[in-house]
């Protein structure tokens, strides 16, 4: 069995690991938005790119208005609405992870999702359990694009930066990973916005358009 290239992969989870934008997120937050701020209206594709750039938070007040009060409503009742929704794998990752944990590498996880419904969305999917989750839950300095995960994660099983690889579909995790100074894989199988792709293909040391592409790059 050939050498890993990377004894440790750090994973995002939605839109890298399972198709959650498209089939949960965003329907979760079209509902919510209809029902108490209609005002407020994004296509899926403006949700993508202002996931991108600005981010997450910045999206909910900068983009939508939203007060921080209203911002920890919708937080509430898109919790709940996780809770019964169930994004599925992207077709090949599970094939990934098994081999990276096969050969003896590890496993882990940087997420703005809650590290329960990441760990509950890989035992429904099947896929191997992750040696680490670091999600929402931490406190915000604690939350990627912030570099700590990465160096806990380096501290706990003494890996060097160049030993990990970041594989994530959104500019958060590409500033984290470079303020560690850990390789970077941009996931570009969520969605086809050339805004995103460019600055991807850009700035990333690497770019995969497919997981099969990926796969590849790991292990052939």
């Amino acid at each position: 069995m050939k050498e890993l290239k990377y004894r440790c992969l750090v994973l995002d989870h939605d839109d890298t690991v399972v198709n959650s934008t498209a089939t949960v997120h965003y329907p979760c937050f079209v509902e919510y938005m209809e029902k108490y701020q209609p005002r407020v209206h994004l296509t899926l594709e403006e949700y993508f790119r202002y996931n991108f750039d600005p981010g997450v938070i910045p999206m909910f007040t900068e983009i939508c208005g939203l007060s921080l009060e209203e911002l920890e409503h919708e937080e509430a009742y898109w919790k709940e609405y996780v809770k019964v929704h169930t994004p599925r794998a992207y077709a090949g990752i599970r094939e990934i992870l098994e081999e990276e944990r096969a050969r003896g590498g590890r496993i882990t996880v940087v997420s703005h999702s809650f590290s329960e419904y990441i760990l509950r969305d890989y035992r429904e999917n099947g896929l191997p359990e992750p040696d680490a989750v670091f999600g929402w839950e931490y406190p915000a300095e604690q939350r990627k694009p912030s570099p700590w995960p990465l160096h806990q994660i380096m501290e706990k099983w003494e890996l060097k930066p160049e030993e990990m690889l970041v594989i994530d579909d959104l500019k958060p995790g590409f500033d984290m990973a470079a303020a560690a100074g850990v390789p970077f894989a941009a996931a570009g199988w969520a969605n086809d916005i050339p805004e995103i792709e460019s600055f991807m293909r850009g700035n990333c040391d690497r770019y995969f358009k497919t997981v099969a592409e990926l796969r590849a790059f790991l292990f052939e």
